[in-house]
């Protein structure tokens, strides 16, 4: 299935890109989105130990299963003082 992922921070800045478009094969998960991602966009990789992921505006576990259609995003942390 083809699925469009939206970046934020620092994840749109390492991808060069504020959305990107993956391929993975059904049934899908959270954890099978990122691994797309990482083969993608490999400078991603370091900041996925610790992104928050959000599945259809709800924030999803990296076994949440994923479906056609669904809006996904990846935020890295914030912190801030």
């Amino acid at each position: 299935m083809n699925l469009n992922v939206r970046l934020f921070a620092t994840l749109k800045e390492r991808a060069g890109a504020s959305q990107v478009s993956l391929e993975v094969n059904e049934p899908a998960c959270v954890s099978d989105i990122l691994a797309a991602l990482t083969e993608k966009h490999p400078a991603i990789a370091p900041s996925l130990q610790s992104i928050l992921v959000s599945v259809n505006r709800e924030y999803a576990e990296r076994s949440q299963p994923i479906r056609p259609g669904d809006e996904i995003a990846l935020f890295p942390p914030v912190s801030g003082g």
